[in-house]
């Protein structure tokens, strides 16, 4: 390969990993046809862009990009793939859901959130990060808790006021 193909290669990496703000790396070593077809068809439906990338290039594409991936640099051996996502836990849930028949993809690292995970024991508390718009669903679900029990209570207040003046009223006569 030569050096300008390595460099386009290269600014493709950042480009993408500037594009998405979550990204995996993991080992997809001895997939057959079958498997990584499968593999490649699942991530299409969880939204996830999996790309098959030499450590060398992906590791100057790291360094070129924005934010610190020092961490993530021991972990670029063998054979790695790169799962890119907008969603900080799709590609664990993924990654859990294909393992239920298959071996791999086991999980090398991940970036999520801004923060630099290592290992595939790492794997379940990547799927229990939340999303944005489930962190705001859980916002506003607490917001609106208080505001249901003020008008919880001032309906069964105005029921039980209701109820004693329709009592005092029927005493005065």
């Amino acid at each position: 390969m030569r050096r300008e193909e390595k460099s386009a290669i290269i600014d493709s990496l950042a480009e993408k990993l500037k594009e998405y703000s979550h990204f995996y790396l993991t080992d997809t070593a001895q997939l057959n046809a079958a498997d990584t077809s499968a593999l490649r068809r699942k991530c299409f439906e969880y939204d996830i862009k999996l790309i098959v990338v030499k450590n060398t290039l992906l590791k100057r594409a790291l360094e070129m990009s924005e934010g610190n991936f020092e961490e993530l640099y021991p972990v670029l051996k063998s054979t790695t793939s790169i799962m890119l996502a907008q969603a900080g836990n799709a590609p664990a849930k993924l990654i859990k859901e294909f393992r239920k028949e298959h071996d791999k993809p086991v999980l090398k690292g991940a970036y999520v959130q801004e923060s630099i995970f290592i290992g595939d024991s790492m794997l379940d508390t990547l799927i229990s990060v939340k999303t944005k718009q489930e962190l705001i669903g859980d916002i506003v679900l607490l917001l609106q808790s208080p505001v249901r029990n003020v008008v919880s209570a001032l309906q069964s207040g105005g029921n039980k006021i209701h109820g004693v003046l329709e009592t005092l009223s029927k005493k005065e006569k």
